[in-house]
């Protein structure tokens, strides 16, 4: 039984480093404006430094967009200050964010992607408390764009 599930555990991990990180070609114009530190997070699934990032203490009004597609993907109305050194959302714009199994760095966690071009954003946390809806979307200020709000 214990060989059965490593077996599995195995298939599955295997599963996950497997995935290709690279942009489709349906995709790849979206990452040819970016810079290439913007590409090793973006596109590489790489993750900033905490604390180092544009948005993580940004608390205008307006929506943060896609770096790559300039797609919308969070309201600042959703934005929270978790202190955890990157910026947080409760809530996504519907359909505008793709989750999926990240079985990178030794550990299960759920990758949020880009819905319109696959760009990693960052990660997904359940079950912290830090609103009402208990969610947190961990995003990389470098996978985002703000827009004000046009309507002070």
């Amino acid at each position: 039984m214990r060989l059965l599930v490593s077996g599995i555990t195995y298939i599955l991990l295997m599963l996950g480093f497997c995935q290709n990180p690279k942009p489709t070609a349906q995709h790849a114009s979206h990452f040819e404006h970016l810079s290439e530190f913007e590409k090793s997070i973006i596109v590489k699934k790489g993750t900033e430094a905490p604390f180092s990032g544009e948005y993580d203490k940004h608390d205008e009004d307006g929506l943060y967009h896609c770096k790559a597609c300039m797609s919308p993907l969070f309201r600042s109305t959703d934005k929270f200050n978790s202190n955890c050194g990157w910026p947080s959302f409760d809530d996504e714009i519907e359909g505008a964010v793709k989750r999926q199994s990240d079985y990178s760095a030794g550990m299960v966690r759920t990758e949020i992607i880009c819905s319109n071009c696959g760009g990693h954003l960052g990660h997904v946390f359940e079950g912290e408390l830090f609103t009402d809806k208990n969610l947190r979307h961990c995003v990389n200020s470098i996978s985002l764009e703000f827009k004000p709000s046009i309507f002070d």
